[in-house]
């Protein structure tokens, strides 16, 4: 079966957007915590899930979340600190594009964690995150899965597009020699963390946008009943003709020709 074309994957979102944006008044109206976190393979696609989840709500109340290696200060405190600042309030979705798993990934991986500061992690997280679910707050962790093959595509595919080569460091080409060794990282991590309280879902991200229409309608089932009635707007009449915008000595450009 062929990978889901454009077309069909924009008619099949348009109704589960309709349905995040109804997500969201309920949130709003009820005080509701939402928290995701997505993490997988180097190009699985974690960028794209997030603006198909985010692109039609309020910024203002869903925040996405993208931490950059820890500073000398970040280094010295507990572990999860810095991102605990980031926890949603009352109201607010926050998507976490990677998480605090990064140290069960490619810390360990890479080197950048030793063995003792993981295995804490790995015993840490679990009472950390039943913290948070008894805290109120709706937890969702999500597992991006890739085939190897497909990200060497997409790896080739990004080095040759100059909109999207931004996406690539170097240690993005090291770790891909390291498929088996984050597979291997992977399954322990899971083997710790996939609790009762806050388990995974792994989504096949080998076809992105049916990933992507698959991981949004999991987390609209997983909700309670969202429905909320759109709020009462007056819109009246203006009583006089619309005007037309003015710019005094300011003149404007010139439209972009069609």
């Amino acid at each position: 079966m062929g990978k889901l074309k454009a077309k069909r994957y924009r008619e099949l979102l348009e109704p589960l957007e309709r349905e995040l944006v109804a997500m969201a008044r309920w949130a709003a109206a009820t005080g509701a915590r939402i928290l995701m976190l997505f993490e997988g393979r180097d190009t699985a696609g974690k960028g794209g899930a997030i603006k198909a989840l985010s692109g039609r709500l309020n910024p203002r109340q869903c925040r996405i979340v993208a931490l950059s290696k820890p500073d000398e200060r970040e280094s010295s405190q507990c572990y999860f600190q810095r991102y605990a600042a980031h926890l949603p309030a009352k109201g607010e979705i926050v998507l976490f594009d990677r998480s605090w798993y990064n140290r069960a990934g490619v810390e360990k991986v890479m080197g950048f964690a030793d063995g003792e500061d993981v295995e804490r992690f790995l015993q840490e997280v679990p009472a950390f995150e039943k913290m948070l679910v008894d805290d109120g707050i709706l937890l969702f962790k999500y597992w991006l899965s890739c085939d190897q093959e497909n990200q060497e595509e997409r790896l080739a595919e990004q080095l040759d597009d100059p909109l999207k080569r931004w996406k690539l460091s170097p240690i993005d080409f090291v770790a891909r020699t390291q498929y088996a060794a984050y597979t291997q990282a992977r399954e322990e991590m899971l083997k710790a963390s996939h609790t009762s309280h806050a388990p995974w879902t792994i989504v096949d991200f080998n076809d992105q946008k049916l990933g992507r229409l698959t991981l949004v309608r999991d987390l609209l089932d997983r909700l309670p009943d969202t429905h909320v009635e759109p709020a009462e707007i007056d819109f009246e009449p203006l009583g006089h003709e619309p005007l037309c915008e003015e710019f005094g000595v300011i003149s404007p450009i010139r439209p972009f020709p069609a």
